[in-house]
């Protein structure tokens, strides 16, 4: 298949880790930022094939497992309401709330359902004038342009009866936080390819600089992540932190203008808490004042919501890069993807689901991390 299987080709990734190994003289660590990368690493096998200095640290690039709690109960307590139609992609509806899920709020009558696009619910606002319906808008930079332009759709159209519940977050702020968190082990970043093919690169230059890291725009297939890999331990090994794309067949430096544009016109920057991590400043979009109609938080009283996370779930530990999944006490056992403690077993791109399907069961830790949180 053209754009896959070429960069798949296993002599190519030989030659790659042949040259890896050969540059790295001294451990480091890097964090791939998005959970797609993260599946693609752990399926293939890939951080066991680097040197044994190389550490691979799993950050928290997967938008459904950054979703705090209080969304979650706040999209519970909204599709509960009779008069709501509730909408969402299909990976959000057995991430768990605090008691539930949006799955177990379908069994009790509420009509939630799975959509594919969300101009698929605004459709459904428009066959169902006499209703309510909601959107439950949720990811990083990748997923917030169609929802933006979504929105901006609504108002065009009229349609008063669609909302969205905005739960958007910014890679940038992310990586910041984790570079000024006192335990950070973090050296190099390879960052998400799909969120640069959108937003570009130019946050970036001024992260490298100011915390000393090199950048790498990396993609998601083997190949992809072993280029990115060697560009970035080739800086460490010279002393270098630039922002280097790896990525150059989707990646433009200025992103995609058209989309910036929408995200720009419906959104505007806002603090976010991220599920595990906690609040990061101007990590997140919310609608701006001028679509502030379609913001679902104001269509329905959901201010009062406060929540507490499971003390045994310790998902906010290996969003920070803290702990793999299997050294968690729950994995496996108390936490499976049949019953999830937290939202990194249940999302397609988290780390705790990709080390259960991919079998990461009982592999020993090999290097020792402190358990302090990043903010």
């Amino acid at each position: 298949m053209k754009y896959i299987d070429e960069f798949q080709d296993p002599e190519l990734a030989r030659r790659l880790l042949d040259d890896i190994h050969a540059t790295v003289t001294r451990p480091w660590a890097l964090m791939e930022v998005c959970g797609g990368q993260t599946h693609s690493i752990i399926r293939h096998g890939i951080d066991q094939l680097l040197p044994e200095q190389l550490e691979l640290i799993h950050g928290p690039g997967c938008p459904v497992c950054v979703t705090p709690l209080e969304v979650i109960d706040k999209a519970l307590e909204i599709a509960s309401r009779p008069e709501v139609i509730f909408c969402s992609f299909g990976d959000m509806l057995r991430v768990p709330g605090t008691g539930r899920d949006l799955f177990q709020v379908r069994g009790e009558g509420g009509d939630v359902r799975v959509v594919y696009s969300p101009l698929d619910a605004l459709r459904i606002a428009q066959q169902n004038p006499d209703r309510e319906v909601v959107f439950f808008g949720i990811g990083f930079e990748t997923t917030a342009p169609p929802n933006a332009m979504t929105v901006h759709q609504a108002r065009k159209l009229g349609v008063r009866n669609f909302s969205m519940l905005v739960s958007h977050v910014r890679v940038p702020p992310a990586i910041e936080a984790i570079m000024s968190s006192p335990s950070c082990r973090v050296q190099g970043f390879l960052a998400a390819g799909h969120v640069c093919s959108v937003m570009g690169v130019e946050e970036y230059p001024e992260l490298a600089e100011r915390f000393r890291v090199p950048i790498v725009v990396t993609g998601f297939e083997p190949l992809d992540i072993l280029e990115g890999v060697r560009r970035a331990v080739r800086q460490l090994e010279r002393g270098e932190h630039t922002v280097d794309n790896a990525y150059a067949r989707a990646v433009r430096p200025e992103g995609n203008p058209a989309a910036r544009a929408m995200l720009e016109d419906v959104f505007e920057v806002t603090d976010r808490a991220w599920r595990g991590i906690g609040v990061i400043p101007g990590s997140g979009w919310r609608l701006s004042s001028k679509y502030r109609d379609h913001d679902a938080e104001h269509r329905f009283p959901v201010d009062g919501i406060r929540t507490e996370e499971p003390a045994e779930c310790r998902s906010g530990e290996v969003l920070q890069g803290l702990l793999k999944p299997h050294e968690c006490e729950a994995f496996g056992t108390l936490c499976t993807p049949r019953t999830p403690l937290g939202a990194t077993m249940v999302s397609s791109e988290g780390a705790c689901a990709a080390y259960y399907l991919y079998r990461r069961l009982d592999m020993p830790a090999t290097k020792t991390r402190e358990a302090t949180p990043v903010v």
